[in-house]
């Protein structure tokens, strides 16, 4: 009897599209939207703002070019 509930249950959840987006969001959506809003609360900024992080000049080198390397064609 109770074989024959969970069964029926089973294909609701399977072939029913309301149903089934409502139980992916009540196993996943939730916790989607808390990431989400936690994402997107971190760095608040405006569309076309230009945030520019420079390194300390201590201790790097400038970068100078890197080593020869021959071209060779490959057919």
């Amino acid at each position: 009897m109770l074989l024959k509930y969970l069964f029926i249950i089973t294909l609701i959840i399977l072939f029913v599209p309301p149903v089934r987006r409502f139980v992916f969001y009540l196993l996943v959506g939730r916790q989607l939207v808390k990431q989400q809003r936690q994402a997107n609360g971190f760095e608040r900024r405006q569309e076309g703002d230009i945030r520019v992080d420079n390194k300390s000049p201590k201790g790097d080198a400038p970068f100078k070019g890197g080593d020869y390397v021959d071209y060779e064609e490959v057919k």
